[in-house]
């Protein structure tokens, strides 16, 4: 078993939006999501977030915006029992070509850093391509949930090895 996970938010957490999460209000937790989170801190799995945030580049929202949904986030996970250890976010557009916009590992690799993590000790649950490939980038196991975008990826990815209904289906899998 891990002794952490990374998740991305949009489409794993909360449902998404083709035009961004944009206010706290906007941000709506996937059926499970809540409890899935618990599990895993139930279990002393620390759980972390690395998020694409491009909607910051395009004036979509502020980071002000987005640390209010954060907290949100937060709030609505401790209150259903569970931890997030810490949230990295990429603010910038596809287009700059950062190191720590998804596919590439940077966000992966910071929390890393930041909290002494072996990342092939861990795994990251997405549900894109860039996802999976941040997790192969970083050295880590790569998850897929089919919520958000993850029925369409796992048409283009039909045989990765670790597919899961969704984020509490992982969960309850890993900590079982």
């Amino acid at each position: 078993m891990a002794s952490f996970v990374i998740l991305d938010r949009d489409g794993v957490i909360n449902e998404d939006s083709e035009d961004y999460i944009k206010s706290a209000d906007e941000w709506v937790p996937i059926a499970g999501s809540l409890e899935a989170i618990a599990l895993l801190t139930s279990n002393n799995i620390d759980v972390y977030i690395a998020t694409n945030q491009a909607g910051i580049a395009r004036g979509k929202l502020t980071l002000d915006a987005l640390d209010r949904i954060h907290k949100k986030l937060v709030h609505e996970v401790e209150t259903a029992g569970g931890r997030i250890v810490d949230i990295k976010i990429c603010p910038h557009h596809p287009n700059e070509n950062c190191w720590c916009r998804k596919p590439n590992p940077g966000m992966l690799e910071d929390l890393a850093t930041i909290h002494r993590l072996d990342l092939k000790e861990g795994c990251y649950v997405g549900d894109s391509l860039k996802d999976l490939g941040a997790a192969a980038s970083a050295g880590c196991t790569g998850i897929l949930v089919l919520t958000g975008n993850g029925i369409a990826t796992q048409q283009l990815r039909p045989n990765h090895e670790y597919i899961f209904s969704d984020l509490l289906a992982f969960a309850r899998d890993m900590t079982s």
